[in-house]
């Protein structure tokens, strides 16, 4: 019976890739891609010719997963790759999955490379408990999320842009006080990678000074005995810096 595959590609090195992931890639004709362009390149450095690649993005994946699911029901498997990283996570990749299930069609998914993991573990923060939130809200619901996790115990990861970084950082200031410890990583996996540790307010004030580029994870301590105070102390105004 043919089934869905789910196969992460690399954040950042292309050698971060597995042997299995290589081999279905090899293996099935058809392969759904965030991004046609960024899949055919990496297709083209692994060696892998001869690839059926269909556009599956944010755009247009309400319209596309029937279709896809009537074609591995109808016996033709599919592969779907995001541009970095596992599908389904921060990507698209949820929707197709979940009208698999409901139809009763296998869902394999590869274990491989993402970019929360990393961060978390290069943290230095609590692993054992953590939670993913992901892109917050450019705005509506955005105040209402970050206020939500502010009795949250565990290690918190958030994705974000460069472009948006200081202000969401400035945001968790606000809310969870500028002394609660925080990591960002940047550019995992790439050429620049970097990791940069402190308190919020620490963190801010570097990007005072320099702006930022890349992709960002942010992975911020959860409360605890120690932070508990934080909130007491007036946040600085960011804004003036």
């Amino acid at each position: 019976m043919a089934k869905l595959y789910i196969v992460p590609t690399p954040v950042g090195n292309l050698e971060d890739i597995t042997l299995r992931a290589v081999r279905i890639l090899k293996e099935k004709p058809v392969l759904l891609a965030e991004d046609t362009r960024t899949t055919h390149f990496l297709l083209k450095h692994l060696g892998i010719e001869g690839k059926k690649v269909i556009s599956h993005h944010k755009f247009n994946e309400h319209k596309t997963v029937e279709l896809v699911s009537r074609h591995i029901l109808a016996g033709e498997d599919m592969v779907l790759v995001s541009d970095a990283g596992t599908p389904g996570i921060s990507d698209p990749g949820f929707l197709l999955v979940r009208t698999c299930v409901e139809k009763g069609i296998e869902v394999e998914t590869l274990p491989g490379a993402t970019a929360l993991i990393p961060a978390l573990v290069n943290s230095g923060f609590p692993t054992d408990r953590f939670c993913f939130e992901g892109f917050l809200p450019q705005k509506k619901g955005r105040q209402k999320r970050v206020e939500a996790l502010w009795e949250e115990q565990r290690t918190m990861i958030f994705y974000e842009s460069p472009y948006r970084v200081v202000k969401t950082l400035e945001h968790l200031a606000q809310v969870f006080g500028p002394a609660r410890p925080v990591s960002l990583s940047r550019e995992i996996s790439k050429l620049f990678e970097e990791n940069i540790r402190g308190t919020l307010a620490e963190v801010i004030q570097i990007f005072s000074h320099k702006e930022p580029k890349g992709e960002f994870v942010i992975v911020v301590a959860g409360r605890s005995k120690q932070t508990e105070k934080e909130t007491e102390s007036p946040c600085p105004d960011f804004s003036k810096s």
